[in-house]
């Protein structure tokens, strides 16, 4: 019985940790999908593939997303993609969010 009550305290103990760590810091919260292909709580570069014009809508909550005109990030910022907004970009190559 006791091996029961001690197991049972440690999964609990468990299962209070798990849902108390927080999110990182650094995803943003919601959802940002880029040429129709989403990504649930975006962090850093995405490249955008071949298709053209890029679309990017921006469900997060509170992340401004950067389209880029290089691959990685790099380039120029074509476009800034605020929160609840959805853009098309002719020379959108990758987009950052942070």
């Amino acid at each position: 019985m006791r091996r029961i009550a001690t197991t049972a305290g440690t999964l609990t103990a468990a299962a209070l940790l798990a849902l108390a760590a927080p999110s990182p810091a650094s995803a943003a919260n919601g959802l940002l999908i880029i040429n129709g292909y989403p990504h649930i709580h975006p962090s850093g570069c995405y490249p955008t593939g071949d298709d053209s014009p890029t679309t990017v809508a921006n469900r997060t909550h509170d992340a401004i997303a950067y389209v880029f005109t290089g691959p990685d990030c790099t380039g120029d910022v074509d476009t800034v993609v605020q929160p609840g907004r959805l853009v098309e970009s002719d020379s959108g190559a990758s987009v950052w969010v942070d």
